[in-house]
């Protein structure tokens, strides 16, 4: 049974703090074996990668075939059926056309002292998207990391997706057409990671890696951080409604079991100014999890981590939603607008009765890849600035350095770094003659 806390109650603030504080991951400690993946496919290349794949994925591929042929990836978008393709293509058009207003200006100016300043913005040259396969293989995730790399003008983007004993899912392919990747591997985990973190035979390597995974992906992202870039560290998905009294108490409990069907360490959280509302939202997840499809997940999720939390008002409820900086935060209220202005923690927000969360995962535009585990404090979700790179410019004139580099010369010389400070003063001297 999902807690249900009311902040009026004594040892609420102890309650609550439990919630936080609760490990929704199961602790696996996986770190030693992904190090020996990447330490192998860092020696033996593609014999490594080909190796791991038919031990993990009972699938056994040769050099020639770790991608998809041009001809296999069309026959297998060819059996997608036209209303799934339509779907799938208004999404990919829905998610560019709000990415394309993310792409950065360049700027140049100059100062009062003379000096050129400004910045320009460039794409990595080389992006890796990650895509699990068996039951978490989503194509919606396909366009979320593909498009935006896409946008930002990266010039090379492979997909890495493993296919379990040969078992493809054709929307994820066809996903990657739709946002312009040629290159997809049918390869997976640790080993996939590894491959396009540091190459191999066949596998150039990449400079960022994108896209979720499981604990052996996770382990991996973070251990090749640095040789590439990374996106994030995503945790189990979770999910924030704050309602007031006029909704359907049966949306609210489908939009928590939106995320609880995710997994079984998905979160689903409803905070409430009216303790008669939460209780028949509870009364409508019980009654939905008698016919969900998923309700062995959703059940688990709900009845070990789900939450009702009653408050005074929606001021109280604005402090909690930012304690617990959800990955995505519904407001189900009256006037949405007015709550949004005292929210400062989370990483997507969906205004109003009629903006159910799973818009966002599918066809709303804004990119579905978030932080999670409280992150949305100190980070934001996928954007065309995670495939960019920021280069700050700078240009003195003999004026600007006259008029400036005294000042540097100093600090240089406070720091004891005595050549950066004759760096400066050659120069000026060169002026005084």
């Amino acid at each position: 049974m999902a807690v249900f806390l009311d902040s009026r109650n004594d040892g609420f603030d102890a309650r609550f703090a439990a919630l936080l504080g609760s490990k929704r991951e199961e602790a696996v400690d996986v770190d030693d074996t992904v190090a020996a993946i990447i330490a192998d496919v860092r020696a033996r290349g593609d014999a490594a990668v080909i190796e791991l794949t038919a031990r993990f994925d009972r699938l056994d591929l040769t050099p020639e075939t770790l991608a998809f042929t041009p001809d296999e990836i069309a026959g297998h978008c060819a059996r997608v059926p036209a209303s799934e393709r339509a779907a799938l293509e208004l999404a990919a058009g829905r998610i560019r056309a709000y990415h394309d207003r993310q792409r950065p200006e360049d700027a140049r100016w100059t100062d009062a002292s003379g000096a050129e300043l400004g910045w320009r913005w460039g794409p990595v040259a080389a992006a890796g998207l990650y895509v699990p396969g068996g039951l978490a293989s989503y194509p919606s995730s396909v366009l979320m990391n593909a498009i935006p790399a896409q946008v930002a003008g990266v010039e090379r983007l492979v997909i890495c997706a493993p296919t379990p004993e040969g078992k493809v899912n054709p929307l994820v392919l066809l996903a990657a057409q739709l946002a312009g990747v040629d290159t997809v591997y049918r390869i997976g985990g640790a080993q996939a990671v590894a491959a396009m973190a540091y190459g191999t035979e066949t596998i150039a390597p990449v400079d960022k890696i994108t896209g979720p995974g499981n604990a052996f992906v996770a382990a991996a992202k973070r251990r090749v951080f640095g040789r590439v870039g990374i996106d994030m560290i995503a945790g189990p998905s979770e999910i924030l409604v704050i309602a007031d009294g006029g909704n359907d108490p049966d949306w609210i409990a489908l939009d928590l079991l939106s995320q609880a069907e995710h997994d079984e360490s998905a979160q689903s959280i409803l905070i409430t100014t009216d303790a008669d509302f939460g209780q028949a939202v509870i009364r409508a997840v019980e009654a939905r999890l008698q016919t969900l499809e998923r309700r062995a997940i959703a059940g688990a999720s709900w009845r070990d981590h789900g939450a009702v939390i009653v408050v005074r008002d929606l001021a109280e409820a604005a402090a909690l939603s930012d304690r617990i900086a959800p990955e995505h935060l519904e407001l189900c209220v009256a006037d949405p607008e007015a709550l949004l202005a005292d929210i400062r923690h989370a990483g997507a927000v969906f205004l109003g009765h009629w903006t159910p969360e799973a818009i966002g995962d599918y066809v709303g535009g804004p990119n579905h890849v978030l932080p999670t585990a409280r992150s949305a404090r100190f980070s934001s979700g996928l954007s065309v600035l995670d495939f960019m790179k920021r280069t700050t410019l700078a240009r003195m004139t003999p004026e600007a350095l006259a008029a400036i580099g005294p000042a540097a010369e100093q600090l240089a010389i406070s720091e004891s770094l005595e050549a950066h400070g004759l760096s400066v003063r050659a120069r000026l001297e060169r002026l005084n003659r």
